[in-house]
């Protein structure tokens, strides 16, 4: 297996955005062959499909390093379309929970024309980060783009890897009391669901 990371909880915070540093490399990712071949035929399905398919360079995890109360992170630019492949190879998305003021969790359903997760219900907003870009600014940009709303407060959360190699920075926003939600044509339903997870 090529995964970098192991499955899991990577690191704990939370840690406020100046907790957080980040450093990109100059040099790119070099995919094996075989998620090479991957990402084609998920780009291709894409088309096939209809969904949006446009395929640049996002960031990967390089490494990281969790101490004394603060998180860092260096990335590195790697093609966008391997995080759909069998092995992501610690290609790095964000996840913004959001929350408004009685604790509840925003949710929306994925529109069927989406590149990943169609059709799902996700919470808050994710996407990958763009290169040069800095990954806490992204979850609150994600906030942004596809719901149209800012946090009062925020907090990055964690870092983890999921099973598929694919890396995660999650984020939790708290919304100001009143804040209108207004979503994005990547989702075609949204709720809110009950601030205790069990409900």
């Amino acid at each position: 297996s090529l995964l970098t990371f192991p499955t899991g909880i990577l690191a704990r915070g939370p840690w406020e955005r100046g907790q957080v540093a980040v450093q990109w490399r100059d040099d790119s990712f070099e995919p094996a062959p075989e998620q090479t071949a991957d990402a084609d035929r998920a780009i291709a399905a894409l088309e096939d499909r209809g969904s949006p398919a446009h395929d640049g360079l996002a960031a990967r995890l390089a490494a990281f390093e969790a101490t004394d109360g603060e998180l860092r992170m260096t990335l590195q630019p790697m093609r966008w379309a391997v995080r759909l492949g069998q092995d992501a190879a610690a290609s790095l998305s964000v996840l913004c929970v959001a929350r408004d003021a009685d604790g509840r969790w925003l949710a929306g359903r994925r529109a069927p024309w989406v590149a990943t997760w169609a059709g799902r219900w996700a919470l808050g907003a994710g996407g990958a980060v763009e290169v040069g870009e800095d990954p806490v600014e992204a979850l609150t940009r994600e906030l942004e783009e596809e719901w149209s709303v800012a946090p009062e407060r925020f907090a990055v959360e964690a870092l983890l890897s999921l099973p598929s190699g694919m890396t995660m920075l999650v984020g939790q926003a708290w919304l100001p009391d009143g804040a209108q939600v207004r979503r994005d044509a990547e989702h075609d339903a949204h709720a809110w669901w009950p601030a205790e997870p069990d409900a």
